[in-house]
C-alpha cells in the first residue's frame, strides 16, 4: 500500500509499519503522525477515503476518531476555568439548574458523575436535536453517587460539558473549539461540520460481525450506554451528513493525526492552559475499577493516564496521546475500525527509535 507524506531519517522504518497497516485495512485508509524535539518526526496518511475506494485518502482528510474527540470537548471548559469562567468544584446545577445528577463540574470532566445511560428511550433524532438531548440528561438519575466511583460517560460527556460551555459563554462547544482552540493554534479538528469540511471526510468502514461480536463482549453497563440513542455504531448513521454536521462531542469530532498531534503538544506546552490547571488535569486519584469500559484506569480531566503521559483513544483504534517519558506527541487516526494492536505498533516503532521500552 502506497504512504504518503514526510518522515526525518531516523524514522523511515515507520513508513514501511505503517504500509503494512494499511494493506490490512480493506475499508478506509489512516493517517499517523509524531512531534518530538521541537519538531515534526512523522507526519503520514494512505489508502482510500471512501469505502467504494474512489478517492485517496489526503493530507487533509478528516475522520472521526470517536473518543479521540472527548479532550478537545473537555478544553472548552478547562479554558472557561482557566479565565476564571468556570469553577470547577461547583455544582453543575450552577450553570445547569434543571439538571438531576448532583455532580460537580470536576466530576463530569473525570468521569465520576454517574451519568453514563439514558433510561428513557431516545430517537437517533436526539443525536441531531441538542436541546431534546439535554432534557434527556437532565432527567437522569446517576448510576453511582457522583464523586464515589469512575465509568466514562462513551456518549454523554460532551453534552454535559457542552451545557456548561453554553451557560458560561454563550456559544456551542463547536463554536468555541473552532473559534478559540483550533483556529488560533492551527488544528484542523472540527466538532460540527460545515460545508467546506464535508468535502473532506473520510468513510468509516470495517463494522463487521467481528467488530459487533466484540462490543458484545463488552461490560453490560457499557452496552446500555452506547445503544441509547441508537446509532452511534452504525455506519449508515455515522457516515451521514445530518451526523457529521451535529454536534455529538464527546465522540462526532473530525480531524487529521496531525492535528491530534499539534492539541498535544499546545496542551503539553502550556498554550492552551496555564501550567496549574494543566498540573490538574493531569493528576488523578490513582488506578480504579472503570465501571462502564470494565478493567481498571486512571482519569485525569478529559484524558486517561497512565505512568508514560496521558491521552485519549476511541472505539476502532483511533488515538491521541502525549509521552511524558518520551516527550513527544503521537496521533493515529483510521477510518477503518478495528483494535488498537496497529496503533500500538506504528508507536513501537517510533519508541524503537528513541531507545524508549515498548509500552
Amino acid at each position: 500500500m502506497e504512504v504518503h507524506g514526510s518522515v526525518a531519517p531516523r524514522f523511515t522504518g515507520v513508513r514501511d509499519v505503517l504500509a503494512d497497516v494499511l494493506a490490512g485495512q480493506p475499508g478506509t485508509g489512516a493517517s499517523f503522525a509524531v512531534w518530538h524535539d521541537g519538531d515534526w518526526v512523522v507526519d503520514l496518511w494512505g489508502g482510500h477515503a471512501d469505502a467504494a475506494h474512489t478517492r485517496p485518502w489526503r493530507q487533509d482528510t478528516l475522520v472521526m476518531p470517536y473518543s479521540v474527540t472527548k479532550p478537545f470537548a473537555a478544553l472548552c471548559v478547562l479554558t472557561l476555568a482557566d479565565r476564571g469562567l468556570v469553577d470547577l468544584d461547583a455544582p453543575m446545577q450552577r450553570y445547569w439548574p434543571e439538571l438531576r445528577a448532583p455532580a460537580t463540574v470536576r466530576d463530569v470532566l473525570s468521569h465520576r458523575a454517574g451519568v453514563v445511560v439514558l433510561e428513557e428511550g431516545a430517537p437517533e433524532e436526539a443525536f441531531y436535536d441538542w436541546d431534546l438531548m439535554c432534557w434527556l440528561l437532565a432527567r437522569q438519575e446517576p448510576a453511582w453517587v457522583p464523586g464515589t466511583a469512575q465509568g466514562e460517560s462513551a456518549l454523554l460527556y460532551g453534552h454535559l460539558l457542552g451545557q456548561v460551555v453554553r451557560r458560561a459563554d454563550g456559544r456551542s462547544v463547536g463554536r468555541f473549539l473552532r473559534e478559540e482552540i483550533c483556529g488560533p493554534h492551527d488544528l484542523d479538528f472540527h466538532i460540527g461540520l460545515g460545508d467546506t469540511e464535508l468535502a473532506r471526510v473520510a468513510d468509516l468502514t470495517g463494522f463487521d460481525a467481528e467488530f459487533q461480536a466484540s462490543q458484545q463482549a463488552a461490560p453490560e453497563l457499557y452496552r446500555r450506554a452506547i445503544a441509547n440513542p441508537p446509532g452511534a455504531r452504525d455506519p449508515r448513521v455515522l457516515n451521514g451528513e445530518r451526523w457529521r454536521r451535529a454536534e455529538v462531542p464527546a465522540v462526532n469530532g473530525h480531524g487529521t493525526a496531525r492535528a491530534v498531534v499539534g492539541f498535544y503538544v499546545a496542551l503539553s506546552h502550556g498554550d492552551l492552559v496555564g501550567p496549574g490547571l494543566l498540573g490538574e488535569l493531569t493528576c488523578g486519584r490513582g488506578v480504579e475499577p472503570e465501571l462502564v469500559i470494565g478493567g481498571e484506569r486512571e482519569w485525569g480531566l478529559g484524558v486517561a493516564l497512565d505512568p508514560d503521559g496521558y491521552g485519549m483513544g476511541g472505539v476502532g483504534g483511533s488515538f491521541g496521546w502525549w509521552s511524558e517519558a518520551g516527550q513527544y506527541a503521537v496521533a493515529f487516526l483510521t477510518g477503518h475500525i478495528g483494535d488498537h494492536d496497529r496503533g500500538e505498533r506504528l508507536e513501537g516503532a517510533v519508541r524503537e527509535v528513541l531507545d524508549l521500552p515498548p509500552l
